[in-house]
Protein backbone atom coordinates (compact mmCIF):
# COMPACT_ATOMS: atom_id res chain seq x y z
CA UNK A 1 0.00 0.00 0.00
CA UNK A 2 1.19 3.55 -0.81
CA UNK A 3 2.68 5.20 2.32
CA UNK A 4 0.15 8.04 2.05
CA UNK A 5 -2.66 5.49 1.87
CA UNK A 6 -1.38 3.87 5.05
CA UNK A 7 -1.31 7.19 6.87
CA UNK A 8 -4.79 8.08 5.55
CA UNK A 9 -6.12 4.77 6.88
CA UNK A 10 -4.52 5.50 10.24
CA UNK A 11 -6.07 8.99 10.28
CA UNK A 12 -9.50 7.59 9.41
CA UNK A 13 -9.32 5.01 12.17
CA UNK A 14 -8.11 7.62 14.66
CA UNK A 15 -10.89 10.15 14.02
CA UNK A 16 -13.54 7.41 13.91
CA UNK A 17 -12.88 6.72 17.61
CA UNK A 18 -13.63 10.32 18.62
CA UNK A 19 -17.01 11.44 19.94
CA UNK A 20 -18.73 14.77 19.37
CA UNK A 21 -21.76 16.29 21.09
CA UNK A 22 -24.55 18.75 20.23
CA UNK A 23 -24.81 20.96 18.27
CA UNK A 24 -22.78 18.54 16.11
CA UNK A 25 -25.49 16.10 14.97
CA UNK A 26 -24.01 14.44 11.85
CA UNK A 27 -20.42 13.50 11.03
CA UNK A 28 -19.21 12.33 7.62
CA UNK A 29 -15.86 10.62 7.13
CA UNK A 30 -15.17 10.49 3.37
CA UNK A 31 -11.98 8.50 4.01
CA UNK A 32 -14.38 5.63 4.74
CA UNK A 33 -17.23 5.88 2.23
CA UNK A 34 -15.24 7.60 -0.60
CA UNK A 35 -12.05 5.59 -0.10
CA UNK A 36 -11.92 4.29 -3.70
CA UNK A 37 -11.52 7.78 -5.22
CA UNK A 38 -9.39 9.02 -2.33
CA UNK A 39 -6.94 6.19 -2.99
CA UNK A 40 -6.82 7.04 -6.70
CA UNK A 41 -6.08 10.64 -5.75
CA UNK A 42 -3.16 9.58 -3.54
CA UNK A 43 -1.79 7.37 -6.32
CA UNK A 44 -2.01 10.25 -8.81
CA UNK A 45 -0.87 13.11 -6.58
CA UNK A 46 1.37 11.44 -4.02
CA UNK A 47 4.23 10.07 -6.11
CA UNK A 48 7.75 11.20 -5.20
CA UNK A 49 8.88 14.18 -3.12
CA UNK A 50 7.16 17.58 -3.36
CA UNK A 51 8.19 21.19 -3.32
CA UNK A 52 4.85 22.34 -1.90
CA UNK A 53 2.13 20.81 0.27
CA UNK A 54 -1.03 22.90 0.41
CA UNK A 55 -3.21 22.38 3.46
CA UNK A 56 -6.94 23.02 3.72
CA UNK A 57 -9.09 22.83 6.84
CA UNK A 58 -11.73 20.11 6.40
CA UNK A 59 -14.11 18.84 3.69
CA UNK A 60 -16.87 20.96 2.23
CA UNK A 61 -20.31 19.40 1.64
CA UNK A 62 -20.03 19.44 -2.17
CA UNK A 63 -16.31 18.78 -2.48
CA UNK A 64 -14.35 16.21 -0.49
CA UNK A 65 -17.58 15.08 1.19
CA UNK A 66 -18.70 13.87 -2.27
CA UNK A 67 -15.41 12.71 -3.80
CA UNK A 68 -12.85 11.98 -1.09
CA UNK A 69 -10.48 14.51 -2.72
CA UNK A 70 -9.49 17.71 -0.87
CA UNK A 71 -11.45 20.69 -2.25
CA UNK A 72 -12.93 18.01 -4.52
CA UNK A 73 -15.05 19.96 -6.99
CA UNK A 74 -16.51 17.26 -9.26
CA UNK A 75 -15.43 18.52 -12.73
CA UNK A 76 -11.84 18.97 -11.45
CA UNK A 77 -11.76 15.47 -9.95
CA UNK A 78 -13.47 13.75 -12.87
CA UNK A 79 -12.22 15.69 -15.90
CA UNK A 80 -8.86 17.24 -14.95
CA UNK A 81 -7.57 14.53 -12.61
CA UNK A 82 -9.36 11.75 -14.50
CA UNK A 83 -10.58 9.97 -11.35
CA UNK A 84 -13.58 7.64 -11.36
CA UNK A 85 -15.23 5.28 -8.93
CA UNK A 86 -18.15 4.44 -6.73
CA UNK A 87 -18.83 6.44 -3.58
CA UNK A 88 -20.81 4.80 -0.81
CA UNK A 89 -23.11 6.52 1.67
CA UNK A 90 -22.23 7.86 5.11
CA UNK A 91 -24.34 6.49 7.92
CA UNK A 92 -26.34 8.26 9.13
CA UNK A 93 -26.80 10.61 6.18
CA UNK A 94 -28.35 14.05 6.63
CA UNK A 95 -31.42 14.36 4.36
CA UNK A 96 -30.36 17.88 3.36
CA UNK A 97 -26.76 16.83 2.63
CA UNK A 98 -26.97 13.67 0.51
CA UNK A 99 -23.76 12.11 -0.78
CA UNK A 100 -24.06 11.44 -4.52
CA UNK A 101 -20.40 11.05 -5.42
CA UNK A 102 -19.42 12.12 -8.93
CA UNK A 103 -23.12 12.41 -9.80
CA UNK A 104 -23.46 15.42 -7.48
CA UNK A 105 -24.47 18.46 -9.54
CA UNK A 106 -23.80 21.10 -6.88
CA UNK A 107 -20.56 23.07 -7.03
CA UNK A 108 -17.97 23.43 -4.29
CA UNK A 109 -17.03 27.07 -4.86
CA UNK A 110 -13.77 26.86 -2.89
CA UNK A 111 -12.74 23.80 -4.90
CA UNK A 112 -13.80 25.34 -8.20
CA UNK A 113 -11.57 28.33 -7.49
CA UNK A 114 -8.61 26.36 -6.13
CA UNK A 115 -8.44 23.62 -8.75
CA UNK A 116 -9.52 26.11 -11.44
CA UNK A 117 -6.37 28.15 -10.83
CA UNK A 118 -4.13 25.08 -10.78
CA UNK A 119 -5.66 23.55 -13.91
CA UNK A 120 -5.31 26.84 -15.77
CA UNK A 121 -1.59 27.02 -14.88
CA UNK A 122 -1.06 23.26 -15.39
CA UNK A 123 -3.41 21.91 -18.11
CA UNK A 124 -2.08 18.40 -17.40
CA UNK A 125 -2.77 17.45 -13.77
CA UNK A 126 0.35 15.30 -13.65
CA UNK A 127 2.49 18.40 -14.21
CA UNK A 128 0.91 20.09 -11.18
CA UNK A 129 1.37 17.03 -8.97
CA UNK A 130 5.07 16.72 -9.81
CA UNK A 131 5.79 19.47 -7.28
CA UNK A 132 2.48 20.04 -5.46
CA UNK A 133 0.23 18.05 -3.16
CA UNK A 134 -3.08 19.19 -1.61
CA UNK A 135 -4.30 17.79 1.71
CA UNK A 136 -6.91 18.61 4.32
CA UNK A 137 -5.93 18.96 7.96
CA UNK A 138 -9.10 17.26 9.22
CA UNK A 139 -11.00 14.66 7.15
CA UNK A 140 -14.36 15.00 8.92
CA UNK A 141 -17.46 16.97 7.95
CA UNK A 142 -19.41 18.28 10.96
CA UNK A 143 -23.07 19.25 10.58
CA UNK A 144 -25.73 20.57 12.90
CA UNK A 145 -29.28 19.19 12.94
CA UNK A 146 -30.31 21.89 10.44
CA UNK A 147 -27.63 20.76 7.97
CA UNK A 148 -25.52 23.82 8.73
CA UNK A 149 -21.78 23.22 8.41
CA UNK A 150 -19.73 23.35 11.62
CA UNK A 151 -16.00 23.97 11.27
CA UNK A 152 -13.42 22.27 13.52
CA UNK A 153 -12.38 25.62 14.99
CA UNK A 154 -15.85 26.00 16.54
CA UNK A 155 -15.73 22.71 18.44
CA UNK A 156 -15.41 22.90 22.24
CA UNK A 157 -11.87 22.46 23.60
CA UNK A 158 -12.72 19.03 25.02
CA UNK A 159 -13.49 17.81 21.48
CA UNK A 160 -10.99 19.92 19.58
CA UNK A 161 -7.89 18.78 21.50
CA UNK A 162 -8.24 15.01 20.81
CA UNK A 163 -9.08 15.80 17.17
CA UNK A 164 -5.98 17.98 16.83
CA UNK A 165 -3.77 15.27 18.30
CA UNK A 166 -4.84 12.81 15.59
CA UNK A 167 -4.75 15.36 12.76
CA UNK A 168 -1.40 16.86 13.85
CA UNK A 169 0.17 13.40 13.72
CA UNK A 170 -1.22 12.80 10.24
CA UNK A 171 0.21 16.13 9.07
CA UNK A 172 3.63 15.17 10.47
CA UNK A 173 3.47 11.89 8.55
CA UNK A 174 2.53 13.61 5.26
CA UNK A 175 5.54 15.92 5.61
CA UNK A 176 7.78 12.99 6.52
CA UNK A 177 6.72 11.10 3.39
CA UNK A 178 6.69 13.98 0.88
CA UNK A 179 9.57 16.08 2.35
CA UNK A 180 8.23 19.41 1.02
CA UNK A 181 10.22 22.62 1.10
CA UNK A 182 7.00 24.58 1.69
CA UNK A 183 3.83 23.95 3.69
CA UNK A 184 1.14 26.40 2.60
CA UNK A 185 -1.93 26.99 4.74
CA UNK A 186 -4.99 27.66 2.59
CA UNK A 187 -6.50 30.20 4.96
CA UNK A 188 -5.66 31.20 8.52
CA UNK A 189 -6.78 28.04 10.33
CA UNK A 190 -4.53 25.73 8.30
CA UNK A 191 -1.55 28.09 8.56
CA UNK A 192 -1.95 28.24 12.35
CA UNK A 193 -2.05 24.45 12.66
CA UNK A 194 1.03 24.14 10.42
CA UNK A 195 2.93 26.66 12.54
CA UNK A 196 2.03 24.89 15.77
CA UNK A 197 2.90 21.42 14.50
CA UNK A 198 6.22 22.44 12.91
CA UNK A 199 7.44 25.19 15.23
CA UNK A 200 10.71 23.27 15.78
CA UNK A 201 11.14 21.94 12.24
CA UNK A 202 13.10 23.30 9.30
CA UNK A 203 10.21 23.78 6.89
CA UNK A 204 9.00 26.99 5.28
CA UNK A 205 5.42 27.84 6.18
CA UNK A 206 3.39 30.22 4.06
CA UNK A 207 -0.22 31.00 3.27
CA UNK A 208 -2.68 31.86 0.57
CA UNK A 209 -6.08 33.43 1.02
CA UNK A 210 -8.90 30.88 1.45
CA UNK A 211 -11.08 30.63 -1.68
CA UNK A 212 -14.32 30.45 0.32
CA UNK A 213 -17.29 32.47 -1.01
CA UNK A 214 -17.77 33.60 2.62
CA UNK A 215 -14.60 35.68 2.21
CA UNK A 216 -15.21 39.12 0.65
CA UNK A 217 -11.53 39.31 -0.34
CA UNK A 218 -11.75 35.95 -2.15
CA UNK A 219 -14.84 37.14 -4.00
CA UNK A 220 -12.94 40.13 -5.35
CA UNK A 221 -10.58 37.94 -7.41
CA UNK A 222 -9.23 34.93 -5.58
CA UNK A 223 -7.06 33.49 -8.37
CA UNK A 224 -5.18 36.76 -8.86
CA UNK A 225 -4.69 37.24 -5.10
CA UNK A 226 -3.48 33.66 -4.52
CA UNK A 227 -1.13 33.80 -7.52
CA UNK A 228 0.35 37.07 -6.23
CA UNK A 229 0.90 35.52 -2.77
CA UNK A 230 2.57 32.42 -4.21
CA UNK A 231 4.89 34.57 -6.33
CA UNK A 232 5.71 36.94 -3.46
CA UNK A 233 6.67 33.98 -1.27
CA UNK A 234 8.94 32.66 -4.04
CA UNK A 235 6.92 29.47 -4.57
CA UNK A 236 5.77 30.27 -8.10
CA UNK A 237 7.69 32.26 -10.67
Amino acid sequence: MHPLAQTSRKLSEGVSKLRFSEPTAFIYNPLEYAWAIHLQYLQLAGQGKKKVVMLGMNPGPFGMAQTGVPFGEIPAVRDWMGLQGEVEKPSPEHPKRPVEGLACTKSEVSGRRLWGLFSEKFPDARDFFKDHFVANYCPLVFMEESGRNRIPDKLPASEKKPLEEVCDQHLREIVEILEPEWLIGVGGFAKKRAEEVFQDRDIKIGTIIHPSPASPAANRGWAEAATKQLKEQGIWT
